[in-house]
Order: structure tokens, then C-alpha cells, then sequence
């Protein structure tokens, strides 16, 4: 019997290639921890609502969304942190007033500054989300996550502020122009701490995958990190383990390490 009791996995990166066909050594992977009774959780900055047709793929039930903002297990709400109003509201205006764009996530759909915008066609395109709207102000105080896009190198300093808000960059390729707006006491470490006390597991059995500097928290939450060989180079320093990239088996090859798969 493993001493290992959950798996915690990023998408973008981490099971997901660029071309968002999952390998057949991920899905063996995850299948094989699964028939050990190791409850896998997905963990993303992702809004839930785009995670249907991963869950049935991966037969996962159980997500830390909106890089923390939002968790479910088995259907159950774990809990819900939205954004506060007045930081959306701030985020928004010094994104207007410099030609950024942005998304911001509801637990029902994403809402982009400028649907016309050829950055956010691409986004949409790179993300393949389906549940798209217009922003409007009326969803201001139900956002759970937010992408600010096209900023161009030193304008993060833009959005500096004493809210415990930091900007994180994307991962992706042709994406880095995107950051992700990351509380510091909300995120995906966060949203592990709360799995791990409501399921009564302590920290040494549970693992993590990840890429991104939205998974740094997530990574140092855990008794076993993995960063993807893919990674932001930054992300190694807070990862016990590197494995091998998202195209070349990055997750089997890190569960095979600590010996739960063939």
C-alpha cells in the first residue's frame, strides 16, 4: 500500500502539451494512481466551467480552480473567494488607460474587455474556451480570477498595489504577453491546504505537478513537487523534484520516480 494519498496537477504545461492532445503516458499515469486510491485533484488557473471534457478524459472529480479562488471535491463545494470589487475595478482602469486587455472568470463564464481584439482571439483560440461574453461592470463583485493580456515588458510595475496582488506569467508559448493576477494569500497553495485539512491528509502524502509561477505556492504545499522540464525557469527553486517536459511524459516520468507507476 502507497503512503501517498493525492495527486495535485496543473493543466497548461503539465498535462496539457501545446496542442492540447494529452499523451497516452499521462492518461496510463493518472489511471494507474487511480487504481491505487489516490484521489487526483486538478488544479488551474482555468475557470471550472472550461474543465468538463479534461474531467471526463482524466475521470477526475475533484478541482482547485481560478488559481485557488474556487474548489470542489466530488461535486461539493469547498469553498468560493472571490475577488474584491474595488481591485477588479482599479485592475480594470489601469488596463484601459494602456491598451491592456483582460478576461475575468465567473463560475459560469469568461468575460473579455474586447471580444474584437485580435490578442483576445488568440487567447481564446490558445485556451480553446467556449463560454465567452463581453465584460460588463455587473459581474465586478463575482469575479474569481482574472488574465490581464498584451502587456508588454515592465508593465506589471503598472499594477503594483498593497493588496497582497501579484502578477504571474503565463507559461504558454506565444502567451507571455499574459499574466495572471494571483493573490498572495489566495492560490493554489491555498487551495491545497484547504483539500488537504478537509480530507484530513497531511502534507508528506500528497504530490504536485507544475509549470508556471502560479504553481510556485502549490509546489511548497506539498510532500512531493514536481516542475516539469518545461517550466518558467524561475519555478526549479521551489520543486523537490524536476521531471522531464509535458511532451516527453513529464508526468509519468515523476510519478514512475517516487515509484507508483510501471
Amino acid at each position: 500500500m502507497t503512503q501517498y494519498k493525492i495527486l495535485f496537477l496543473d493543466v497548461d504545461g503539465t498535462i496539457f502539451p501545446p496542442d492540447h492532445t494529452i499523451q497516452e503516458s499521462t492518461k496510463n499515469a493518472i489511471a494507474q494512481v487511480q487504481s491505487m486510491g489516490i484521489e487526483v485533484f486538478i488544479a488551474t488557473g482555468r475557470p471550472l466551467h472550461e474543465m468538463e471534457d479534461l474531467a471526463q478524459q482524466l475521470n477526475v472529480k475533484s478541482f482547485i480552480g481560478y488559481n485557488g479562488a474556487y474548489a470542489t471535491y466530488h461535486g461539493q463545494d469547498l469553498y468560493q473567494f472571490p475577488m474584491e470589487e474595488p481591485i477588479v475595478k482599479q485592475f480594470l482602469k489601469v488596463a484601459k488607460e494602456n491598451q491592456h486587455e483582460a478576461v475575468l472568470y465567473t463560475n459560469s463564464s469568461n468575460a473579455f474587455t474586447d471580444l474584437q481584439s485580435p490578442f483576445i482571439k488568440e487567447f481564446i483560440k490558445v485556451f480553446s474556451l467556449s463560454k465567452n461574453h463581453s465584460y460588463t461592470p455587473a459581474i465586478d463583485h463575482r469575479v474569481l480570477g482574472m488574465t490581464l493580456i498584451n502587456l508588454r515588458p515592465g508593465d506589471t510595475s503598472l499594477y503594483t498595489n498593497n493588496a497582497g496582488i501579484r502578477l504571474s506569467q503565463v507559461n504558454i508559448g506565444n502567451m507571455q504577453h499574459c499574466y495572471d493576477v494571483i493573490h498572495e494569500r489566495v492560490n493554489k497553495g491555498y487551495g491545497v491546504n484547504q483539500v488537504l485539512q478537509h480530507l484530513g491528509i497531511d502534507k508528506v502524502q500528497s504530490i504536485a505537478f507544475g509549470d508556471g509561477m502560479n504553481d510556485k505556492e502549490m509546489l511548497q504545499s506539498v510532500g512531493e513537487s514536481f516542475a516539469m522540464g518545461n517550466s518558467h525557469p524561475d519555478l526549479f527553486r521551489y520543486a523537490k523534484h524536476k521531471t522531464t517536459t509535458v511532451t516527453n511524459s513529464g508526468i509519468y516520468n515523476g510519478l514512475k520516480k517516487i515509484g507508483l507507476v510501471e
